[in-house]
């Protein structure tokens, strides 16, 4: 049996997800380059879609709920004249009214509808719960599902490349590139359902690839198969360590030993001014020892994971 990993107090792998695999496959093969069962990911990736998916080893698990309340950022493919059971490209064709011949001006107001705070039906196969069970099981299982309209925000949703195309059914249809900026939970297939929606021309999504999560972007990404060249050659793993990491995604406040010490040890200090109302916060303590992840509540630290 292969020895364990020693992985110290784990941090953060950035991995540049392939297509096909799921975000859960992705965290097997991670338990198995690391040796270690204390894997997980912070904010799913279909397995369509390729790009950034934030693994967490050790202790920097715990960090991985509080990861996914950020900001995304996505490259993808639109395509207007198809729509889809599972509005992107691996579902059955369910309408097929063709598209071509479009007014850009008409393609940039429907897409100016959905930027900005809006409100956004998920995906009927979205990883939604609808009374206790994942909706995209309820669809597999024959159910008709419907799910609540719920606010997101999207930054910026924009056109960079209009392309007119021959489906393989024959269907004339238009390709949108796009890029999207936007909060945790927004669905961009849904965002490509309601384009063609409005245009009424029906759309889906063909690609998608996500460029950054939070602060953590392609640039710090790694393949699997670089991965797997590091525990080839005996390497250890690119671990962004666990102070780097939540220095990186928080607000930062430093403390001397003796609120270090308090802190960790559960004790709700009062916050300085500047940290209040500005969601979680990393603290740490003297030599840029990170102590705690805390939140504000009634202007004291409570704690929402300890680090020492």
């Amino acid at each position: 049996m292969a020895r364990r990993r020693d992985n110290g107090p784990g941090g953060l792998i950035i991995v540049d997800k392939p297509a096909g695999f799921t975000s859960h496959d992705v965290v097997a093969k991670l338990r198995g380059m690391a040796r270690t069962r204390r894997v997980g990911h912070a904010g799913t990736l279909d397995p369509m879609a390729t790009g950034v998916l934030v693994i967490g080893t050790e202790r920097a698990t715990r960090l991985l709920g509080h990861l996914a309340l950020t900001e995304k950022e996505y490259v993808a493919t639109v395509r207007l004249g198809q729509e889809t059971v599972t509005e992107d490209a691996e579902g059955e064709i369910t309408a097929a009214r063709g598209a071509k011949d479009l007014d850009r001006e008409r393609v940039d107001a429907a897409v100016a509808e959905q930027t900005g705070q809006i409100s956004q039906i998920p995906s009927t196969v979205s990883a939604v719960k609808v009374d206790g069970k994942r909706a995209y099981a309820r669809v597999r299982e024959g159910e008709e599902v419907e799910l609540a309209a719920r606010p997101v925000t999207v930054s910026s949703f924009v056109v960079h490349d209009v392309r007119e195309e021959t489906a393989e059914d024959g269907t004339p249809v238009t390709d949108l590139l796009v890029s999207v900026v936007c909060s945790s939970g927004t669905y961009v297939r849904a965002l490509a359902r309601d384009v063609g929606a409005a245009l009424g021309t029906g759309g889906h999504l063909t690609a998608l690839r996500r460029t950054r999560v939070g602060p953590y972007g392609l640039d710090g990404a790694h393949t699997l198969e670089r991965l797997q060249e590091h525990v080839d050659a005996e390497e250890p793993l690119p671990v962004l360590p666990l102070g780097e990491a939540a220095a990186a995604a928080f607000s930062r406040w430093d403390v001397d030993e003796e609120q270090a010490r308090r802190i960790g040890n559960g004790v709700q200090l009062r916050m300085p001014a500047d940290a209040v109302g500005r969601g979680p916060v990393a603290v740490f303590g003297p030599g840029g020892q990170f102590v705690a992840l805390v939140a504000e509540q009634g202007g004291r630290a409570k704690s929402l994971a300890v680090f020492v």
